[in-house]
Order: structure tokens, then sequence, then C-alpha cells
């Protein structure tokens, strides 16, 4: 195994962007919703065999940590069929808006699911939810002055038995190292968040609209 010692003492940690070639390309599955199945041919760089990957194609997300003036994080609960529970969760969803930005997103997603607006946005996180089998990327952002939205979305499906709650982040983070909350945007957006808090603080954080190299590619 290649050593590198820069690793060890912190410096160097970045992901590189690198691509391999790929010898054919198709889709194999087509919803005709949110995803749909690539399977991609990969020669290695290295000359070894060709192998099969199918990589499920996905529009990308946003999350919403939205926080009070005492720090209380703004949740929702909503039922999740594939895993079979209802969920405490951040306001998230799709970029499925063509050619919205990023930002516009999360706003509408927190109007949407809890009729909230905030005035101050920053940059918490960015991530690959999956990047073994996906190419789901979400931009989990940190929201604070809030105020109640003077119209309320008309929720359908599963969101339309959705709750609010309201929890002291240092509760959620918490739950979180107990294991009892599971959704990964919120693991990720709480644990940030309390780290940025407990840490440099929040105005350390990126501003709203930097630019996101992973989805912008």
């Amino acid at each position: 195994m290649t050593d590198h010692p820069e690793l060890r003492y912190g410096a160097g940690l970045a992901d590189a962007q690198e691509t391999w070639q790929v010898a054919s390309s198709e889709i194999v599955h087509q919803t005709g919703r949110v995803i749909a199945v690539r399977r991609d041919m990969v020669v290695p760089p290295t000359g070894g065999e060709p192998f099969d990957r199918d990589v499920v194609v996905h529009p990308g997300a946003v999350g919403v940590v939205a926080l009070d003036e005492d720090n209380r994080m703004l949740l929702v609960r909503q039922y999740r069929h594939p895993v079979g529970y209802r969920l405490l969760e951040p306001p998230a969803g799709l970029l499925d808006v063509q050619g919205e930005a990023y930002r516009l997103g999360a706003e509408r997603e927190l109007w949407e699911e809890a009729a909230t607006k905030a005035a101050d946005w920053r940059v918490l996180v960015d991530a690959f939810t999956s990047p073994g089998m996906t190419t789901e990327a979400i931009r989990i952002f940190l929201a604070r002055d809030l105020s109640e939205a003077n119209e309320v979305y008309d929720r359908l499906h599963e969101e339309a038995d959705m709750e609010t709650a309201w929890a002291p982040l240092a509760d959620v983070v918490k739950a979180v190292l107990a294991g009892d909350l599971h959704n990964p945007t919120l693991v990720m957006g709480s644990l940030a968040a309390w780290t940025a808090l407990n840490g440099d603080g929040f105005d350390s954080l990126r501003p709203a609209d930097v630019p996101w190299p992973a989805k912008d590619s």
C-alpha cells in the first residue's frame, strides 16, 4: 500500500476528481420519475480487465439545518417507505427544477416542508450520499434568522402527513451519537453545525453561493 505521509499529519485532506475511461455505457432501467440506472464498462488506467458498474443516476439534493436564536433545530417527521421508518429529518428535497440555483432550491424546500423563511444562509457541508452506487450529491445549508412564511405549500403523498418539531441542536447530536436518528442529511448536518458552533463559529462557514464542483461537473 502506498504511504501518504502528508495525510498522517493533516495536510492534503481533499478528494481528487478523477474519471476512468468508459468503453461503453447504456441506460438499463428508466423509471420515468427521479432515477435511472446506467451500466458502464470501466477500463482501469493500470491496463487491467474492464469491468461493469451499475450507476444510479440522480439529480442531486439540498438539505437545510434551520436554527432559531436559541440554536433549536427545525425538524420534520416523514415516512420513508424503502426503510419502513418515520424519520426525523431536516427539510430537504431534490434538485429537480432545471437551472435552479442551489440556495433557491433550499429556500423552496424550507418553505414547502416547514412554511419557514430564512434571511441568513451558509453552506455547512457537501457530500456524496452513496458514492459506490449513485451520482447523488447533496449540499446541506445552514439557515438562520428565521420567520414564518405567509403562504403554506399544499403537500402531497408522504409529505401530506408530515409533522414539524423543534429540538435543541445539542439534543439532536446526542440522539445521533446514541443511534436513535438515522437520516443521513440530519446526521451530517447536525454534526457539522455542532462542530461549527463550538469551533470557529458560523461566520467561518462558506457563503451560500460558493461553487459546488462535485455537482457542477
